[in-house]
């Protein structure tokens, strides 16, 4: 999603979040870190963690608040990227 101009990156992620399977996490890759999206999870009972990328500058991964499995998951995906600091 990194090329996508706004909104259209946080309209995406809203739309796989709202599908998104029991176990299963969304990661998510932009070139900047996308602010607008955090009062988006917040509301909808989702966690995250913001790392700095590889590739682009800002990787999310984002799973269901209490979904240890996805959790899980995602932070093991997560720890293999720098801590995002502002």
């Amino acid at each position: 999603m990194s090329e996508l101009e706004a909104p259209e990156p946080l309209l995406r992620a809203v739309e796989e979040l709202e599908t998104m399977p029991p176990g299963d996490y969304l990661r998510l890759r932009h070139r900047m870190k996308p602010c607008h999206l955090y009062d988006v999870l917040v509301k909808n009972s989702l966690a995250w963690d913001t790392r700095r990328g590889e590739v682009v500058e800002c990787e999310l991964f984002i799973w269901h608040l209490g979904d240890g499995v996805a959790e899980g998951a995602a932070r093991k995906m997560a720890a293999m990227l720098p801590e995002w600091r502002d």
